[in-house]
């Protein structure tokens, strides 16, 4: 003898709570990464303090070149030589004639590496260059 009343389940149907939930953990996770990704800057580029330097904003799609204290040139975590970097700035230069170019220089460099750095630039036909600097600590 059974005396028990079979209950019927209803289906729960779409539940919104779970969802957000996942949405807001993965909207976290892009904005954080996007934020890192925008920062292409080597760690070991010490860049020279200037008075009147101030953060500026950055945007997408900057090209930053790195002179390392020893003058190796790094572009995109890749190291390279003189040639390499002077056919990647041309193409570039061809697709986009107004791309800006931050160059940092690492404040131990010897100046001649800067002005060879300039120079490939030039050669390049990118004329818009920024020097990048640390803003002054008070």
């Amino acid at each position: 003898m059974n005396f028990r009343t079979k209950t019927l389940t209803e289906p729960k149907g779409f539940l919104i709570a779970p969802m957000v939930d996942i949405l807001l953990v993965l909207l976290g996770f892009f904005m954080l990464t996007w934020t890192f990704a925008r920062h292409e800057t080597e760690l070991d580029v010490q860049v020279p303090t200037a008075k009147q330097g101030k953060e500026e904003r950055r945007s997408m799609g900057e090209v930053i070149i790195n002179v390392k204290q020893d003058g190796s040139i790094v572009m995109n975590h890749r190291v390279l030589a003189p040639e390499e970097l002077q056919s990647t700035l041309t193409q570039i230069a061809a697709l986009y004639p107004d791309q800006a170019i931050i160059l940092r220089g690492d404040e131990k460099v010897d100046y001649g590496h800067i002005v060879q750095t300039l120079d490939i630039c030039r050669a390049a036909n990118i004329w818009n260059i920024a020097f990048a600097t640390n803003p002054e600590v008070h």
